[in-house]
């Protein structure tokens, strides 16, 4: 049983057998009730017990990535601690495997380890969280690498080096990326991931360009980005865009952006769940080029 099971049970919550987040009853007794959002009458008290929820389901998944997925924490900065400075996950080995990939979520109140709390909540731990992704990545003997982008305060003060996202992935690109033995990086990047990434393709052109062989965006929102599309994004890049057509139908892609297919979905936070298998298919297209 995972530690963060009490603080789960505490609220009145736990995970069953499928991953899906239930209600306990009386006496603890596990129930096949799902979340209410409406706790209260009130929208406050509603709230207040979501993000309280959130914040404990962070904490549970941080937990599952070190448990189960046996996952490390890098501190970012590298000299910092948990007072003073967030982290990032990564496999055992990640910096002696031949193919790395890396993780990005979008922006908003995900951590490492999630692409949607909402989906965790309402819909699965598969669904909600990059557990899939990892389990893919090792079978196909990749390094792993996880982002946590949106983790930028402490007590109120910027975290050094990692006040943004796209602070946050330079400085991790900077310490951590750049002296690993991979010369083939595999990214993935959900929404505002996108714009992370093709900030990033900017920074450190020369090298991303020779080492990063395939990025598959999901719902990405990088046509927002100060950054225009490169030749060179165009042809590494596809983009799992949020639509009611089947899976890896081809969408209406403007002459200047990336490809666009879709995702399978028209929900935008299912995008990066129901297109994993034609992501990893992409990404071994790719590799196999290389």
């Amino acid at each position: 049983m995972l530690d963060g099971n009490k603080a789960l049970f505490d609220l009145g919550y736990f995970f069953n057998s499928d991953g899906q987040l239930r209600k306990l009853g009386n006496f603890m007794i596990p129930t096949e009730e799902p979340f209410r959002y409406d706790v209260s009458t009130e929208p406050e008290e509603c709230q207040a017990h979501y993000e309280k929820l959130g914040a404990v389901i962070t904490e549970y998944v941080y937990q599952m990535l070190e448990l189960k997925e046996k996952l490390i924490r890098l501190p970012v900065p590298k000299d910092s601690t948990q007072d003073n400075g967030t982290f990032i996950f990564v496999s055992k080995d990640y910096d002696q495997k031949d193919v790395l990939m890396i993780l990005i979520q979008g922006s908003g109140a995900v951590r490492a380890g999630q692409w949607s709390r909402s989906l965790i909540i309402n819909e699965s731990l598969d669904a909600g969280t990059q557990i899939p992704y990892i389990k893919k990545a090792k079978a196909h003997d990749y390094g792993i690498m996880i982002l946590n982008p949106n983790d930028n305060n402490r007590d109120e003060k910027k975290i050094p080096n990692s006040g943004t996202a796209e602070e946050h992935a330079r400085y991790v690109w900077d310490t951590y990326v750049k002296n690993c033995k991979a010369s083939s990086i595999l990214i993935v990047a959900h929404s505002y991931g996108g714009i992370v990434t093709v900030t990033l393709a900017d920074q450190v052109k020369d090298e991303f360009e020779q080492r990063v062989k395939a990025i598959a965006l999901t719902d990405s929102v990088h046509g927002y980005s100060m950054f225009m599309v490169t030749d060179y994004l165009k042809k590494v890049s596809k983009n799992w865009i949020s639509s009611s057509s089947p899976l890896d139908v081809p969408m209406l892609t403007p002459e200047f952006d990336i490809t666009r297919v879709s995702a399978g979905h028209p929900r935008h936070e299912m995008t990066t769940c129901k297109c994993i298998n034609s992501v990893f298919k992409f990404f071994e297209e790719k590799l196999s080029k290389n």
